[in-house]
């Protein structure tokens, strides 16, 4: 039997008799690997990386890549916006299909007529096909061919004229086309194009008329209107120095059509009224539609009413 100064107790670690006051060390833990985190949504995967926003582990195929990090599906989900933002965001990305088409439209007229008569390049003319197409009091008096009151609007004398025309009619396609919609946007365009038949049937009568002067001039009223309906000085916008020098040009230069740019200024400028209201008076949103069909319907029967 051994000694009482060696015996220790074992389920206290400390010795027995007269060593009472030392002790034993516990032996460590044996030691435990890492457990590493699973997917929330795969409990069978293991998650390699963390939302960024919420912090849960996730897999590589529930991760999106967000500006900064990574975001899981939920909070991805969370962060977009609602659909009434995402439409807006859509239509801010778009490429304005009416201006767009309206353009193409004036460009291939002209391209037609050049290849028929390369001389009218230059401005010269009216050609055969000019003719065919432009618009004249007396010529539809006999001929009852009303589409000129259209054609004309797409028809131009050079190139010049249609470069000027297509550069006024994409920078104000850029505003008014997002701000009113598309379908909106091209009742204005075929209103403003009417009334400067209109005009032009009134004051240009015995001239063949032609171009989308008629129609940028109501584009540009349009906005000048829709502005000031806001509280904006337009004359210290583009806008209204761009109408102004026009309107000038138009009064000042030889072979202008005062009729068609005076006439497409007074339709754009009523339905700009309307359809250019500010949020805090607005009109009902029929009478924004029913504006520039009652100006293209008007035109149609004045220009009937002005021919017979």
């Amino acid at each position: 039997m051994a000694p009482a100064a060696q015996l220790v107790d074992l389920d206290r670690r400390r010795p027995v008799g007269s060593l009472t006051g030392v002790s034993l060390p516990l032996p460590p833990p044996p030691a435990q690997s890492p457990v590493a985190p699973h997917c929330y949504r795969h409990p069978d995967r293991e998650a390699g990386r963390s939302c960024t926003r919420c912090g849960k582990p996730a897999c590589g195929d529930c991760l999106v890549q967000a500006a900064v990090g990574s975001h899981c599906l939920e909070c991805a989900k969370a962060a977009r916006p609602d659909v009434a933002t995402r439409g807006q965001l859509w239509r801010s990305r778009q490429l304005n299909p009416v201006t767009t088409v309206l353009i193409a439209l004036n460009v291939a007229v002209f391209a037609y007529v050049t290849a028929k008569e390369p001389d009218t390049l230059g401005g010269r003319g009216p050609s055969r096909e000019q003719f065919d197409l432009g618009l004249n009091k007396q010529v539809i008096a006999a001929t009852d061919e009303w589409y000129r009151l259209v054609t004309s609007g797409f028809l131009h004398f050079g190139v010049i004229h249609l470069a000027f025309n297509m550069l006024l009619l994409y920078q104000l396609g850029q505003m008014l086309e997002r701000a009113l919609g598309s379908l909106r946007f091209g009742m204005l365009y075929f209103a403003g194009l009417l009334g400067g038949s209109l005009g032009a049937l009134i004051i240009d009568k015995n001239a063949i008329t032609g171009g989308a002067s008629g129609a940028v001039f109501g584009l540009m009223a349009a906005a000048a209107v829709g502005l000031h309906r806001q509280g904006v000085n337009v004359f210290s916008t583009g806008i209204g120095t761009t109408l102004i020098l026009n309107l000038v040009l138009t009064f000042s230069l030889r072979g202008v059509s005062i009729g068609g740019h005076l006439g497409g200024a007074t339709a754009g400028a009523i339905c700009g009224f309307v359809m250019m209201a500010p949020k805090w008076r607005p009109f009902p949103r029929w009478a924004t539609y029913a504006t520039p069909a009652a100006i293209l319907v008007g035109s149609l029967v004045a220009s009937y009413v002005v021919v017979g």
